[in-house]
């Protein structure tokens, strides 16, 4: 069966110019085992999910001080991924809250609407977001940014020519995400036109 992905997205910015003190959000972590190494989680103290980020991730996060060890806040993400990995699911149904400029949570939102076992490319995320076809290079940025890798599906953007351009995790991840879904790992490369 093949789905799109649905994912609550809820930007959050709080900012308060008159506050004198602020109160930093309670920030909760687990890490789960996955066929494309281990997965380090991270959620708001509302349950949503903040961040996914495989090991020598480019711009990915790790542990810091203060933020709480808890699997209670991740299991149905646990359990959902087990799924994934087993080829049993092909949409998630996660809270998900990736906080970023509005460019970029109109990118991460269009990621949703990639279904399983397809691609897309980076030209086709700026005209669905409708960007102009100079800012193909920012949504480019923008999907390298996407804190919720595997979840918001980044790995399903290739190349206009249907190279296996870019993946924060790492291109042979990219590969082996694709390959579990099915989906085509390059497009065919456009005829030249005819002359009349």
């Amino acid at each position: 069966m093949t789905t799109t992905a649905t994912a609550t997205t809820t930007a959050t910015a709080t900012t308060t110019a008159t506050a004198t003190t602020s109160i930093a959000a309670e920030t909760y972590w687990y890490e789960v085992d996955s066929p494309v190494g281990r997965l380090l989680l991270t959620a708001g103290s509302d349950g949503a999910l903040t961040s996914l980020s495989v090991p020598g991730q480019k711009g990915g996060r790790s542990v810091r001080d203060g933020w709480r060890h808890d699997a209670g806040p991740f299991r149905a993400a646990e359990e959902q991924l087990g799924a994934y990995f087993a080829g049993e699911l092909t949409e998630f149904s996660l809270p998900l809250r990736a906080e970023g400029t509005a460019f970029r949570e109109r990118v991460w939102a269009a990621l949703d609407d990639v279904p399983y076992g397809a691609t897309t490319t980076y030209g086709e995320i700026a005209a669905r977001i409708g960007a102009s076809r100079p800012a193909v290079r920012a949504v480019g940025g923008a999907i390298g940014a996407n804190p919720l890798l595997i979840l918001r599906p980044c790995h399903r953007v290739i190349g206009a020519d249907g190279s296996l351009t870019g993946y924060a995790g790492g291109l042979e991840r990219k590969t082996r995400l694709l390959s579990l879904e099915g989906a085509p790992l390059s497009r065919p490369a456009p005829l030249p036109a005819t002359p009349r």
